[in-house]
């Protein structure tokens, strides 16, 4: 790659981490008020209505989307052996994301939104987002169909995907009549509102925060233990399983609502399907990490790679999980979605970003990490962080069902919801020593690769990425 295409990509992944950290502190904030309500201090801006979409969209759009296209980027024009289609192009795709960012969170924070989640902005702000994602798409296949290679990397397939599947339902959820600006709504209601908003809020998440990650994890993971992929074959099996699968999960957030009992059960049937290439790619990734089994004991970024694995494993059993009846009466709709979410987005999505940014970016400045030692203090925090955040919101939201399903003999409810709340209030105290000691981590990840890419000492003597 020219230099201006690795300026390009470090743009990105500087971008990426920036966006991250505030998007955590942010979150942390709301989980702060979940425990000590005051603290929001009566001011509107800082309320959790308010701060808790700039959370998760500071987390979707800032963080990973950042990560995905620069990543995408940089593995396509490596595995292609040319160069970027348009580097002005690249470079209105990467200010016009940060500038359509920082509109789109400032017009929630003054009280203009959607009310639709992880999709909160409005009709203008969509229309920048799907005008940039397609300048991304044309970069990203315009480099990919001048490559000097015959053969598509496996990598390239995943980001593909994720550009084609994310650009038709951000699109089809957003359609909505302009009323005036920074307003519109919906053209769907009712029950078919709840379908498509769920047929792009579960693959948001399947796309965005899946497919993504294990296509970079299929480039990286390679790259840092030095072996090849496991299994090339079983790659493309988890590739078209998750295509064929993930497309028709979301309505196993629709179980027991006025949606056709027939189409909750096609999200049942094909949430428990996507166990298959879920774990076949968790596997994949798991076998090729543990190739090398020297790299394994010296070095604590590949540590971070296999708890990512880990934990995607295990977010990946949750989903399915929750798509089984019996439970998802009991755990809908209580903290324990919560938990299971950020079982992914820390454990998989934030594990996964955290291994790569230790790999990549002594990679693209030429440098020795600067401190191995820190890795380790960093992995130690993100798993208490993890540990005490899950599981608190496991624990809690499992009771926390339990108890609103109770029943008296004469039919009422046992417990009142002021009840269930004070039943929750220590684990909402979990919740937030777990996003504290997370942020720690990230805090300390910050500082040492800062230290790296300013030690003038350190320069790397071989490698490549």
């Amino acid at each position: 790659m020219y230099e201006n295409e690795e300026r390009i990509v470090k743009a990105f992944v500087i971008a990426s981490i920036a966006w991250g950290v505030v998007a955590m502190c942010i979150g942390l904030m709301a989980a702060i008020q979940l425990y000590l309500p005051q603290l929001n201090f009566a001011n509107e801006y800082i309320n959790f209505g308010k701060i808790r979409p700039l959370h998760t969209n500071g987390v979707i759009y800032g963080l990973v989307c950042n990560f995905i296209i620069g990543m995408s980027l940089y593995i396509v024009a490596k595995t292609s052996l040319v160069n970027l289609i348009s580097k002005g192009l690249s470079w209105f795709l990467f200010w016009g994301w940060q500038i359509t960012l920082i509109i789109g969170l400032m017009s929630i924070a003054l009280g203009y939104t959607s009310t639709k989640e992880y999709a909160e902005f409005e009709w203008p702000i969509d229309i920048a987002i799907v005008v940039l994602w397609v300048t991304f798409g044309y970069i990203f296949f315009g480099t990919l169909a001048k490559r000097k290679t015959k053969h598509i990397f496996v990598s390239n397939w995943f980001s593909g995907g994720v550009i084609i599947v994310i650009a038709l339902i951000y699109l089809v959820n957003n359609l909505s009549i302009p009323v005036y600006g920074f307003k519109g709504y919906s053209i769907f209601s009712g029950a078919s509102d709840a379908l498509v908003q769920w047929w792009w809020g579960h693959n948001a998440v399947g796309f965005l925060l899946t497919a993504g990650f294990v296509g970079t994890n299929y480039y990286f993971i390679p790259k840092l233990v030095n072996r090849p992929i496991y299994s090339y074959r079983l790659s493309l099996i988890t590739f078209w399983g998750l295509i064929g699968f993930y497309t028709w999960a979301g309505t196993h957030h629709l179980i027991g609502t006025s949606v056709p009992t027939w189409i909750q059960n096609i999200g049942i049937v094909m949430s428990l399907l996507l166990w298959i290439p879920s774990w076949a790619g968790a596997f994949n990734a798991w076998m090729t990490c543990t190739s090398n089994k020297e790299e394994m004991k010296k070095n604590p970024v590949v540590w971070f790679f296999l708890s990512s694995i880990a934990y995607y494993a295990l977010a990946t059993f949750e989903g399915p999980l929750m798509a089984i009846r019996a439970f998802n009466t009991i755990a809908h709709n209580t903290s324990w979605v919560i938990g299971h979410v950020h079982s992914g987005a820390l454990g998989w999505v934030a594990m996964t970003c955290i291994a790569t940014f230790y790999y990549f970016i002594p990679q693209l400045y030429k440098k020795e990490l600067y401190s191995y030692g820190l890795v380790k203090v960093h992995f130690v925090l993100a798993h208490l962080g993890i540990t005490f955040y899950v599981v608190a919101l496991w624990i809690g939201g499992i009771g926390q069902g339990i108890k609103s399903l109770s029943l008296t003999d004469s039919g009422s409810l046992t417990y009142t919801f002021v009840d269930i709340l004070q039943f929750i209030e220590p684990y909402m105290l979990g919740r937030a020593i777990g996003g504290a000691l997370f942020i720690s981590g990230m805090l300390v990840m910050i500082y040492n690769l800062i230290m790296t890419i300013n030690n003038p000492q350190k320069e790397m003597v071989k490698g490549g990425c």
